[in-house]
C-alpha cells in the first residue's frame, strides 16, 4: 500500500512537472519602459538612467529625448547602449503642428507618436470636447501617416465616461479614422476608469497599437478624474489586472511594444519585480 501511495505521488509530481514545462511564455515581446517611470532621476543624470535601463535588460524605450541634452545626443546615447526608441509623446497642443513632431520622431527612430492628454476642465470630460479631439486626431494623424508615422492616443480613464449606449472613449474610437488613429491602451487608467482591457482588445482589435503596462492597487476604486494617488500604482501581478488574459488578447490581435510605467516613487525597486514578473508569466 505504501508503495502504491508513493508511486502514486511520484507520478502526479511528474505529471505536474510536465504540465508546468508544456506552459508558454506569455511575455514575448522586447522588454520595454516608458521614461517617465524614470523622471526622479533622469534629469540629474541621463547617460546613467539610461545604464541603468539597459541593465535590466530593456531594449526599448518610449520617450521624448531629456532635459539637457539634443535629440541627436539623446539618440546617439540610446543606439550606443543598444536601446531602440519606437514611440515618443506629444502634447495635445502639438497636434495643431504635426510636422515638427514629424521630425522629432524621425531624428528618434521613432513609429509611433502618442498623446495621452485632452485637455478639459476638473474632472469634467465632455462630448464636444471629445468631438474637438476627433477632429484634431485625424487632422495630425493623416499628416503622420504620410510621413510613416502611426499616431496613438493613450486613455487616461476619463473617457470612460457613460455616453449614448457606451462611453465617451467608445465615441472617439469609432469617429475617428483607423487608417489615421490608432490607440495605445494604458492598462492602469482602463481599470481606473471603469473599462475592461480584454473586453477593450476584443471589441476594437487592431485599433489598440501599443501598450502602458502597469498595475492598479487591489482595493482601488476609481473614478473618471484620470488622477490618482502615487502609492496605487504597483509592482506588475500585486494589483487588480488580470494579466495572464490581457497577455493572451494583446497577443491575439498584435501588439508588439509594451512600455512598462512605474508612476510610484519607488520605482528603482517596482521595475526591476515587474520584469521579474512578466519573465515568469506563462499562459
Amino acid at each position: 500500500m505504501k508503495k502504491i501511495l508513493f508511486y502514486s505521488l511520484l507520478s502526479l509530481l511528474f505529471s505536474q512537472e510536465v504540465n508546468a514545462q508544456k506552459k508558454k511564455p506569455l511575455y514575448k515581446a522586447p522588454f520595454a519602459v516608458q521614461t517617465y517611470t524614470y523622471r526622479n532621476v533622469m534629469p540629474k543624470d541621463v547617460p546613467g538612467t539610461l545604464d541603468l535601463i539597459k541593465s535590466l535588460g530593456v531594449t526599448e524605450i518610449e520617450g521624448g529625448g531629456a532635459k539637457g541634452v539634443t535629440l541627436e545626443e539623446f539618440k546617439k546615447m540610446c543606439d550606443d547602449r543598444g536601446i531602440k526608441i519606437p514611440s515618443t509623446g506629444i502634447g495635445y497642443e502639438q497636434l495643431r503642428t504635426p510636422e515638427e513632431t514629424v521630425k522629432r520622431a524621425k531624428i528618434l527612430g521613432s513609429t509611433y507618436v502618442m498623446c495621452a492628454w485632452i485637455p478639459h476642465k476638473g474632472d469634467n470630460f465632455t462630448i464636444e470636447e471629445a468631438k474637438k479631439a476627433v477632429e484634431d486626431f485625424n487632422y495630425a494623424g493623416k499628416i503622420f501617416k504620410e510621413n510613416g508615422i502611426t499616431f496613438c492616443y493613450h486613455d487616461h480613464g476619463y473617457e470612460f465616461r457613460p455616453y449614448e449606449d457606451g462611453t465617451l472613449m467608445d465615441y472617439i474610437i469609432k469617429n475617428t479614422n483607423p487608417e489615421y488613429v490608432s490607440f495605445e491602451m494604458d492598462v492602469l487608467w482602463t481599470i481606473h476608469g471603469g473599462g475592461d482591457p480584454v473586453a477593450l482588445m476584443k471589441k476594437y482589435g487592431n485599433r489598440w497599437k501599443l501598450m502602458h503596462v502597469k498595475d492598479l492597487k487591489k482595493g482601488i476604486t476609481g473614478d473618471f478624474s484620470g488622477h490618482t494617488p502615487a502609492e496605487n500604482d504597483v509592482v506588475l501581478g500585486t494589483g487588480q489586472a488580470d494579466w495572464v488574459n490581457i497577455f493572451k488578447e494583446a497577443n491575439k490581435i498584435g501588439i508588439k511594444h509594451f512600455f512598462i510605467e512605474d508612476e510610484s516613487n519607488n520605482e528603482l525597486v517596482n521595475v526591476p519585480k515587474s520584469i521579474e514578473y512578466l519573465k515568469n508569466l506563462k499562459e
